[in-house]
């Protein structure tokens, strides 16, 4: 079976992380751009504005 190419990543808003909206994004998994944290300017529709998002982890998940 071949490798992923891409890794699945969640940005959430860098002013409140905890907050509730929150998007999900393919990283790659290799090379010079795999070890840069994503940092995107988008649309947050809970305070209406764009906010700069950041890279967090995945949140664990249960079987």
């Amino acid at each position: 079976m071949a490798k992923k190419t891409h890794v699945k990543v969640r940005l959430v808003p860098e002013a409140k992380p905890d907050s509730a909206f929150y998007y999900y994004v393919k990283k790659p998994s290799g090379g010079e751009k795999a070890k840069i944290k994503l940092k995107a300017r988008k649309y947050n529709p809970v305070t209406r504005k764009h906010e700069v998002f950041i890279e967090k982890k995945l949140p664990p998940h249960s079987k």
